[in-house]
């Protein structure tokens, strides 16, 4: 019985820590400036409604391209990481590539922080003249995802039974028929999951997207980081622009809980 209590009651703080942020942001998205400074609390709940943080936000500031910039360097990117990463988990899994060290050394350039990186980086890219281009932006998530992702799917890649392959190649199928045909179905839920997790990461990353750009490549999180200002916090555009952004995350969560799927190998024989 005390173990069920204590069940239940961690479970309500840990949603009460997840909600209770995702419904200040949503609550103050629609207030005005004076229901937002108020000290009443009853006005922390009751309000009257109002759209002046949106019209703010659509018409004084470029939210619409920022937000097309995100999106387009988040999904191009997770395309890239996970075309780049599949083959390479695939490689590692089944043929060792490189003895072991190759797979450390991918992973290991997640090891180190990125502010690291950041120096070197800047410095390339002023000399290629990608900073504050798409093509750049990408590229830097592409490598700081691609350690990642590629140990995810070695991962899932080993959960697949090698004589599966092999009872293939007995009936005659080629190599990239036995991975399009019978181990790409296999880890399906596997690569939905990594490509949640890297678009997650890109859409969420800002220390990069500060950095290496400036006007015509600039993600949404850099435009909502200006309305924390010196002299004044506008929390009513800050509120408005999170409340979209957050969206195609929590999209993303959900469909992710219908991939997180034990047993990647069901009907497949192993030794």
């Amino acid at each position: 019985m005390i173990k069920k209590i204590l069940f239940w009651l961690v479970t309500l703080l840990v949603l009460f820590i997840v909600i209770v942020p995702l419904l200040w942001i949503y609550l103050t998205a629609f207030k005005s400036q004076t229901d937002i400074f108020s000290t009443n609390l009853r006005s922390m709940v009751i309000f009257k409604p109002t759209l002046q943080n949106f019209r703010a936000l659509f018409g004084d500031y470029p939210f619409w391209p920022n937000l097309l910039n995100t999106a387009i360097v988040s999904v191009l990117g997770t395309v890239v990481t996970m075309a780049v990463s599949l083959l390479a988990a695939y490689s590692f899994a089944r043929w060792n590539t490189g003895g072991g060290d190759l797979l450390f050394m991918t992973v290991s350039t997640r090891m180190f922080p990125m502010a690291v990186a950041a120096i070197p980086h800047f410095i390339f890219f002023k000399i290629l003249g990608l900073l504050d281009t798409h093509f750049g932006l990408m590229l830097l998530y592409v490598f700081f995802n691609m350690s990642f992702a590629t140990f995810l799917l070695y991962g899932f890649f080993n959960e697949v039974p090698k004589e599966v392959e092999q009872a293939a190649m007995i009936d005659g199928y080629g190599r990239m028929e036995i991975f399009r045909k019978i181990v790409f179905p296999l880890i399906k839920p596997g690569l939905a999951v990594t490509s949640v997790f890297c678009l997650i990461w890109m859409w969420n990353e800002f220390f990069f997207a500060f950095l290496f750009t400036r006007s015509q490549a600039r993600t949404v999180n850099v435009l909502i980081s200006s309305f924390w200002g010196g002299l004044q916090v506008q929390y009513g555009l800050m509120a408005g622009g999170a409340a979209i952004t957050i969206m195609p995350t929590l999209l993303a969560a959900w469909f992710m809980q219908r991939y997180i799927i034990r047993g990647l190998t069901f009907g497949a024989v192993k030794g």
